[in-house]
């Protein structure tokens, strides 16, 4: 980077070499320093990539976790039957609930599901079911909905770079 920098006569003058020799040196250190920025590019749009196709993966199986789940559970949650205990107020397992408490970024260990049903969750018995107040626990629901947001932008970089590679296949 610095002899690309230093005036081409300084350069030239230093080097016992011509201006125009000096010019295609600093051509090719340009170029080189390009391809180098190019690669680093490159290689993180392939981990952003790969950590896509993990989520979308997990989601996937979580996905198909779900539905084998018995239909029995399934009415009793459909018709708004109440859980047993106290802590039917809210629609979070206290599996979710305990997430939110003790992590210091709970929105970065919930699945994508998990998130969603927090952001719909009425503030108030978030709040509530936390112990929490109001401000902490929408403060909560706004740091889910950033990470639902970046999770949505993933998949969708994911599905056009999927597009733009099966393009790249079917050409001659």
């Amino acid at each position: 980077k610095v002899l690309i920098d230093v005036p081409r006569s300084d350069l030239a003058e230093e080097l016992a070499q011509s201006q125009t020799k000096v010019q295609v040196l600093q051509d090719t250190l340009q170029q080189v320093l390009d391809r180098r920025e190019e690669e680093r590019q490159s290689r993180q749009l392939l981990e952003l990539y790969l950590e896509a196709l993990k989520n979308e993966d997990s989601i996937l199986s979580k996905a198909t976790e779900s539905e084998t789940v018995p239909r029995a559970e399934m009415d009793v949650v459909d018709t708004g039957t109440s859980r047993t205990g106290p802590s039917a107020q809210t629609a979070l397992s206290d599996q979710i609930l305990a997430a939110l408490k003790e992590k210091p970024a709970p929105e970065l260990c919930l699945d994508s599901q998990d998130l969603e049903l927090v952001l719909k969750e009425d503030t108030e018995a978030l709040a509530s079911a936390l112990r929490w107040d109001k401000q902490k626990a929408e403060a909560l629901q706004q740091a889910c909905d950033q990470e639902l947001s970046k999770r949505l932008q993933q998949v969708q970089a994911l599905h056009s770079l999927r597009s733009t590679s099966k393009g790249k296949k079917t050409l001659p």
